[in-house]
Parts: C-alpha cells; structure tokens; sequence
C-alpha cells in the first residue's frame, strides 16, 4: 500500500485508485454521472471531473440541455447511450428547487457557472420552449440547435419523443 503526507494527512494511494476504478466500471455499466455519485457517496461533479481528466476526444463535443422535461430519465439514458457529452436535463419540479435553494448572489454564480460549462462544448442542443431556445441562442453565441417541446412558457413537464431527439443528434453529429 503506497501511503502520501499532505501535512497532517495520509492518503492512500491504492484507496484512490480503487474508487476510481469502481466509478468507472459503474459507469461503463450503464449508470449515469448521478447514479455513480449516489451510490458511492461522492458528488456527482467528481465523476464529471474524473471522466474530463481521462477524456480523449474524437470529434466535436456536444451538450444537451433541455427543461421542463417529463421522461427525464429516458431521455438522459438515451443520449448517454449516443454519446453526447454533456446532458443536463430539468424537469419543472427539479427548476423550480434548483431556483429556491439558492439566493440571489449564489444562483446568479451558479447559472454563470452552467452557462461557462455549456459554453465549452461545440454544438448544442436545447430542448425547450421557442423563446428558450432563442435566449441559449443569443446567449451562447456559437451552434445551436432547438429541439422544441412547447410555445413560451412552458408551465409543466412535456414529454419528449426520444426518436426524433435521437435522430436530431445524430444529424447534429454527422
């Protein structure tokens, strides 16, 4: 066992590595970023961090961001299983805490964050109202593709055909 001083702590090498080994088999199992982290007790931007330090990337890098979405959960498994890189999906519950928990200074830092991060990636895919799509457009300046689900505001959860999201992917891809 490789033991490491960092002042007044011992970290265990080995103890890293296993932990890293066990996100990584969950996730090649099929297990989404948050899944892994709840499981393990880790936050789940850890697994995010741990999979972009071994990334290497063919190709162009594509992000998914949709809200308010009601088979949130198909939805995510189905990109995962194409291969986009980033999927941040909502449904309108999950908006609406995500907005609540935080006060203003925090979720201003915190949705200039998650604009930073989208930003990164090359293309884009929004699903969302019209009037959303045009605000990630405007504010993204760089390739967007709507995927609309509704005209603005959209109050509820809409369901989303996963065949022609799979398929809008796959165009964007090409």
């Amino acid at each position: 066992m490789e033991l490491i001083r960092l002042g007044d702590k011992i970290i265990s090498r080995r103890k890293i590595d296993q932990a890293i080994n066990k996100i990584l088999n969950l996730r090649m199992k099929g297990l989404t970023q948050k899944e892994v982290a709840q499981r393990l007790g880790v936050d789940r931007t850890l697994v995010c961090r741990l999979e972009n330090l071994g990334e290497l990337r063919k190709g162009r890098s594509l992000a998914v961001v949709g809200f308010p979405v009601l088979n949130k959960k198909e939805v995510e498994e189905a990109l995962e299983r194409e291969g986009v890189d980033l999927v941040f999906i909502m449904s309108e519950k999950e908006r609406w805490q995500f907005i609540k928990q935080k006060s203003g200074v925090d979720l201003f830092d915190s949705i200039m964050e998650q604009i930073a991060k989208v930003h990164s990636y090359d293309q884009v895919i929004v699903i969302g109202s019209n009037q959303r799509i045009k605000v990630f457009k405007a504010v993204l300046d760089k390739e967007v593709v709507g995927f609309e689900i509704g005209e603005s505001p959209i109050q509820e959860d809409k369901i989303v055909e996963i065949d022609d999201l799979i398929k809008l992917v796959r165009a964007v891809k090409e």
